[in-house]
């Protein structure tokens, strides 16, 4: 994909968004006590293969690091994004942490 994608935290919907065209790709979430909680990421089969489902796991991650939340991957999406980086593991809630070895 040409140029950045641009996610934007909408709190009131509870998600992050990356707006393309007339496409919405999504990563919803539930915050918690020094938590957030992501649990589903969807990304248009019209938008796969461009980087927007790693831009949302970028800003959603960035965003918890800023606030100072602790991350808890429910959706696989970001699972896997652990599970690949494990230099971002120092996010993850003490207990997700311990099961990623």
């Amino acid at each position: 994909m040409s140029g950045d994608v641009t996610v934007v935290d909408n709190p009131g919907a509870k998600r992050f968004e990356a707006v393309i065209g007339d496409q919405v790709a999504v990563a919803e979430y539930v915050l918690g006590d020094g938590t957030i909680t992501f649990t589903h990421t969807l990304v248009p089969p019209e938008l796969g293969g461009r980087g927007i489902g790693k831009a949302l796991v970028k800003a959603g991650l960035a965003a918890a690091r800023e606030r100072g939340l602790k991350v808890i991957p429910l959706c696989p999406f970001f699972a896997r994004h652990f599970a690949d980086h494990p230099e971002a593991r120092d996010l993850l809630e003490a207990n997700w942490r311990a099961s990623q070895g």
